[in-house]
């Protein structure tokens, strides 16, 4: 045993002897230089034996979709550095989906199109770059992992403290946060991987603190207090995306978080004010009676003749010694209900906009919390909705109450926690977004930004030309901590923002402040601001965030090409990128924006999960789909009808040709499963005339010129390529699914195999001279037709280019994804050749 101990210990000794100095770093970069050359060399010989085995007998997306992805991404075929590209630069980053995230069919319609594009610029021979992305999605990431904890470990992220809790986030990220680059990858999305970002990545929070530094000192960015949607739940301001619209028509009980019974919404009730020193009263309507608690005042229209003799008079609270005056203002309906409204400024955004014309007070009823605060003993404390009826039995005691009826009404609910959304006043920062909107909207007025279809013109026009200041403060612990100090000098109270200061660092901020105030830096004392940024201010620098602005050299991929995305965020994100990037870089982030449809189920309905009928992409894609649409046939009634029962695999090519099939500009896409199925069975039907063709080429093949006797097919086939390329042109994606499909499932397969499979019998001498020429049409119609499909349906096209021979024995294109897109001269130019031959033999 102690003499095979000193073997060892003398082998080590030895090889350390031999192993030489240790290495330097260009010699370590040579040897992976090596390394990842001899990986490109085992797998290309791994495609080449592959080759070799015969295609099976039907398609198969398992068998055809298992190994392509990996082997692109190895080769460096996404990266923009691949090969020469004498055409110019296309360059488009991903919409970066949620961290949280699992993939939708929203996702799967994006990024089919998105695809689709950046292999048609690639082919095209353009310097082509798609970035990935993803966003760390403030409120949505810290609601999953504070749940884990209370699963997990029955704790609070107050029980850990801020800095453990964000450890447990960045935690989770690494060990979950992948997880849709996982499935995006299995849609076949060339993206360059290398470049992928996430939001909260060093370089890009650099990029966000930069922005709202440079932003707050030009005073773009202030604070105010004003009113924001707030969530009780979440304890928490959210964005306008996060509030979803209940549309009610009646009265309806809904469930709420914190509240056993559930609570009623869609009725209107009305009550009376007295009016001081008379017998008369003015009758008002709420459809939220607890909020009559902050009333400060009672509108009516300065025309209506019914309340003329009221100017100057007051109204009396009926459970405080509040007296309310009864203010005059266009904004009052006088058809509606009696025609005199309830003022509750600090709890509406209508009656905010009062207050602030009338100067009446703002009284805050409600804490974070839900709770009832600055309010009459009877309902102090209590929670907003049990107040609710406390507050209406108040009034029927007191003989106020007139009435309660059916009222049909939006109900705003937090899509992050289900909880009602209420109004509150709190301090926030605001982005001032009155000159960014007009130059967002002037750069679509003068033609430098492009918006298709341009019927969502309109909409952008209206929405920026009636701009809003934005609320970028977020009560969350995930998220980028805005870089803002409030600063003490003789404890000054907090009256405005003249008393924040911003800086890189609290250092860099101090320094301000005492040069503001004129005073040492030992005197200053800060506290940052405890909240974070809203997540689309990092999402609205995030086209030249990801290239390391303000740090590093833009030049190359930023402006972008083009900005693809759904309709529904137009202006969440696609409007403040345009904002942001003409204010911090002097240019428009993109040149183009494509927005394209919403995906609805079979009957037109927005998928969600309360509906039944959310599909995911995956399984259709690889597994059987078994579930089960209910769809109500009347109201009140529980018979339903069943959409589908089971989806075989259809995989990723047949999803991506329907979804880009459907994507007629300007409608919403109502997705019959059905339909990828039937493309599924293209994907079959090509195979089968590939495996034809493969069969009728033979072994010994050579590719020559083609012959015009065939000049039909290869005009159809003209046409084809004309017909895509306009349609990538004008990203009019159903004329160019439509002339692929027609092509190769008519024209090919239909017509030309059919009328041609008896010349290919023939065994004469004129017929075999007929035959060749029938073999060079029809192996130009197979070569170029799979070029033509390759951007939609990469996998399919990939696997049977790879068993074609290629026309010139120099041709060492490895890869459909990078060979020349098809245009009409390649095909045009080959018929006049072989029309030249044909008559010059006549």
């Amino acid at each position: 045993m102690a003499f095979r101990s000193c073997l060892k210990d003398l082998f080590v000794s030895v090889s350390l002897l031999f192993s030489g100095p240790p290495k330097t770093e260009a010699q370590l970069k040579k040897e992976a230089k090596k390394r990842e050359k001899m990986e490109k060399f085992q797998q290309k010989k791994e495609m080449e034996e592959k080759k070799k085995i015969p295609l099976p007998d039907s398609y198969s997306p398992q068998y055809v979709e298992a190994a392509w992805y990996s082997w692109w991404e190895k080769q460096g075929f996404f990266k923009p550095e691949y090969g020469p590209n004498p055409r110019g630069v296309f360059m488009m980053c991903i919409p970066p989906p949620n961290v949280t995230g699992s993939l939708h069919l929203g996702h799967a319609l994006t990024n089919a199109i998105q695809d689709c594009l950046t292999r048609w610029h690639r082919m095209r021979g353009e310097t082509t770059l798609w970035n990935p992305g993803c966003d760390h999605a403030g409120i949505a990431t810290q609601v999953v992992v504070e749940k884990k904890l209370m699963r997990e470990r029955k704790m609070t992220r107050h029980d850990l403290g801020r800095g453990n809790f964000i450890q447990e986030v960045w935690k989770w990220k690494n060990e979950k946060g992948d997880r849709i680059y996982h499935q995006l990858k299995k849609l076949g999305s060339s993206l360059d991987w290398d470049r992928a970002c996430f939001t909260m990545d060093d370089k890009l929070s650099y990029a966000v603190q930069e922005a709202f530094i440079r932003m707050h000192e030009e005073g773009v960015i202030y604070r105010s207090k004003r009113l924001v949607n707030w969530s009780c739940t979440l304890n928490s301001a959210i964005s306008d995306i996060e509030v979803d619209k209940k549309e009610l028509a009646r009265r309806t009980l809904l469930p709420v978080p914190g509240y056993k019974e559930k609570v009623e919404f869609g009725v209107l009730v009305s009550f009376s004010y007295k009016v001081e020193g008379s017998d008369e009263e003015v009758v008002v309507a709420t459809t939220r009676i607890e909020t009559m608690l902050g009333d400060t005042a009672v509108a009516v229209h300065p025309n209506d003749s019914r309340y003329q003799h009221l100017k100057g008079k007051m109204v009396v609270h009926p459970f405080c010694d509040r007296k309310m005056p009864i203010v005059f203002d266009d904004f009052v309906d006088m058809n509606f209900g009696t025609g005199a409204v309830k003022i509750t400024p600090a709890h509406d955004h209508n009656d905010y906009e009062v207050g602030e014309r009338h100067k009446l007070p703002f009284i805050n009823i409600l804490d974070e919390n839900g709770l009832l605060i600055n309010v009459p003993p009877p309902f102090l404390g209590m929670k907003r909705f049990e107040a609710r009826k406390a507050v209406l039995q108040a009034l029927k005691d007191l003989g106020q109450f007139k009435e309660v009826k059916d009222n049909p009404m939006v109900v705003p609910v937090c899509s992050r926690s289900k909880d009602i959304v209420e109004p509150l006043l709190k301090p926030q920062w605001y982005v001032d977004c009155r000159e960014m909107g007009k130059q967002a909207a002037d750069v679509v007025r003068n033609g430098e930004l492009k918006i298709i279809p341009d019927h969502h013109l309109k909409t952008w026009f209206n929405w920026m030309d009636n701009i809003r200041d934005w609320c970028i403060s977020r009560q969350l612990w995930w998220g980028h901590r805005i870089p803002a100090y409030f600063v003490t000098v003789n404890d000054p109270s907090d009256v405005d923002g003249h008393y924040w200061v911003s800086g890189r660092s609290e250092e860099e901020a101090r320094e301000k402040a005492a040069k503001r105030f004129n005073v040492t830096a030992d005197k200053i004392s800060l506290r940052q601001d405890e909240d974070v940024l809203d997540t689309w201010f990092s999402s609205g620098i995030f086209p030249f965030s990801i290239f390391g602005w303000p740090t590093e050299d833009l030049r190359v991929f930023y402006p972008g090409t083009l900005l693809e995305t759904g309709h529904d965020i137009l202006f969440f994100w696609v409007a403040r990128m345009v904002m942001m990037g003409l204010k911090l870089t002097g240019k428009l982030p993109f040149k183009e924006v494509y927005l394209h449809a919403v995906v609805r189920d079979t009957h037109g309905r927005k998928m969600s999960k309360s509906l039944g009928n959310v599909i995911d992409p995956l399984d259709v894609i690889t597994d059987f789909l078994k579930s089960f649409v209910i769809v109500p046939l009347a109201a009140g009634m529980l018979y339903c009808s069943i959409l589908f029962v089971g989806i075989p695999e259809c995989g990723t090519d047949a999803l991506r040709f329907a979804l880009c099939a459907y994507t007629s500009q300007g409608r919403d896409i109502n997705l019959d499963v059905n339909r990828i199925l039937g493309y599924r069975h293209f994907c079959n039907k090509l195979w089968n005339a590939v495996k034809f063709a493969m069969r009728t080429l033979g072994e010994g093949f050579l590719c020559g010129s083609e012959s015009v006797s065939d000049r039909w097919i290869l005009s159809r086939l003209s046409a084809a390529v004309a017909l895509c390329d306009s349609g990538f042109q004008a990203y009019d994606f159903p004329a160019i699914t439509t002339a692929i499909y027609n092509f190769w499932l008519y024209e090919l397969c239909d017509i030309y195999l059919e009328s041609v499979k008896p010349v290919l019998s023939r065994t004469d001498s004129e017929g075999q001279k007929q035959a060749d020429i029938c073999r060079q049409t029809l192996y130009t119609c197979l070569e170029v037709g799979l070029r033509l499909l390759s951007p939609l349906m990469p996998f399919v096209t990939e696997e049977l280019f790879q068993r074609l021979p290629r026309r010139l024995a120099q041709d060492s294109t490895s890869s459909i994804c990078v060979t020349p897109y098809p245009e009409t001269s390649e095909v045009s130019r080959g018929q006049r050749s072989s029309e030249m031959a044909v008559f010059s033999s006549i």
